[in-house]
C-alpha cells in the first residue's frame, strides 16, 4: 500500500465524510493508513444505491463491491482500484465477511426502508454503523465486539438522526410510522445507553484513537433527546477541542 494510494482514500473521505476524516486525521499516522481505505471503501458502498434512480443498476454496484471482498478474502488476484487495492492491504478474512453483510444491508437503500419498528431500524443501523467500527476497531486490536458495537450503534443513531430532514426531502422514511419526535427522542435515549454500555468496558491503548469519531456523539445524542423536533447546532469550536482533548487524552 503506497502512500499515494492512501492519499487517494483520505481525500474521498474528507469530501465525503468530513467529519469521519478529522477524527482518523486526529490519530496515530500508522493507523491513519488503515483506517482510511476502510472509511473510503464505505463511502462508496453508501452511495452506490444513491447514484443512480435504477435499482438493478445499484444492485451491480453493491454486487461489484462484494465480489472485490471476495476477491480480497479469496487470497487470489484482486482488481486494481484506488480504493480495493490498498483495501486489500488493510483487511483479513474476518473483515471482508462482516463487511459483506454490511452491504447486504445496504441493499435496503435501494428498495426504500419501511422500518416496522425503531427495532428494525436500530438494526440496520447496526450492520451498517455498527460493523463499521467494530471492524476498524478490532482491526486496530481490539476483542470486545458487543461493547465496540454498542458505540457504533450510537454513532449510527446520531449520524441517521442528523440526515432525517434531507432524507425526507428525497421523499424516504427513514423512521417507523408514528409520531417522528417520539421515535427520535427513543432512538437518542437508545444511542445514550449504548454509548453508556461502551463507556464501561476497557478497550486495548493501541485501539482507542479509533474512538475519536464519537468526540460529538454524546452531545448530539443528549440534544435529540431533550429537543427532538430540532436539529442540534454543535458549537465548532467547541467540537474542535473537544476532539483534541479526546485525542491528547485517549
Amino acid at each position: 500500500m503506497t502512500d499515494a494510494e492512501v492519499s487517494a482514500c483520505a481525500g474521498l473521505v474528507a469530501r465525503g465524510d468530513p467529519d469521519r476524516f478529522r477524527a482518523v486525521m486526529a490519530a496515530p499516522v500508522d493507523l491513519r493508513r488503515r483506517l482510511f481505505p476502510l472509511y473510503a471503501f464505505n463511502l462508496e458502498v453508501a452511495r452506490a444505491p444513491w447514484v443512480t434512480k435504477e435499482p438493478l443498476i445499484a444492485e451491480m454496484r453493491l454486487q461489484w463491491w462484494r465480489d472485490a471482498l471476495a476477491e480480497i478474502g479469496s487470497d487470489g488476484a484482486v482488481r486494481r482500484h484506488e480504493v480495493v487495492t490498498p483495501l486489500a492491504a488493510v483487511l483479513d478474512a474476518q473483515a471482508t465477511r462482516d463487511l459483506d453483510d454490511l452491504i447486504e444491508a445496504r441493499r435496503a437503500d435501494i428498495e426504500g426502508w419501511s422500518f416496522a419498528s425503531s427495532v428494525e431500524l436500530t438494526r440496520y443501523i447496526d450492520r451498517t454503523a455498527g460493523t463499521l467500527l467494530w471492524t476498524a476497531a478490532r482491526l486496530a486490536g481490539a476483542s470486545d465486539a458487543p461493547a465496540i458495537r454498542d458505540a457504533g450503534l450510537a454513532h449510527g443513531i446520531s449520524a441517521w438522526l442528523r440526515a432525517v430532514p434531507d432524507l425526507v426531502a428525497k421523499g424516504r422514511h427513514p423512521l417507523p410510522s408514528g409520531e417522528a419526535e417520539a421515535h427520535i427522542a427513543a432512538l437518542a435515549e437508545t444511542g445514550l445507553a449504548a454509548l453508556d454500555r461502551f463507556r464501561q468496558a476497557r478497550q486495548p491503548t493501541q485501539a482507542r484513537p479509533v474512538f475519536l469519531v464519537l468526540s460529538d456523539t454524546r452531545a448530539e445524542l443528549r440534544a435529540f433527546a431533550a429537543n427532538p423536533g430540532t436539529q442540534p447546532r454543535l458549537n465548532p469550536l467547541v467540537s474542535r477541542l473537544r476532539l483534541g482533548w479526546r485525542a491528547v487524552t485517549s
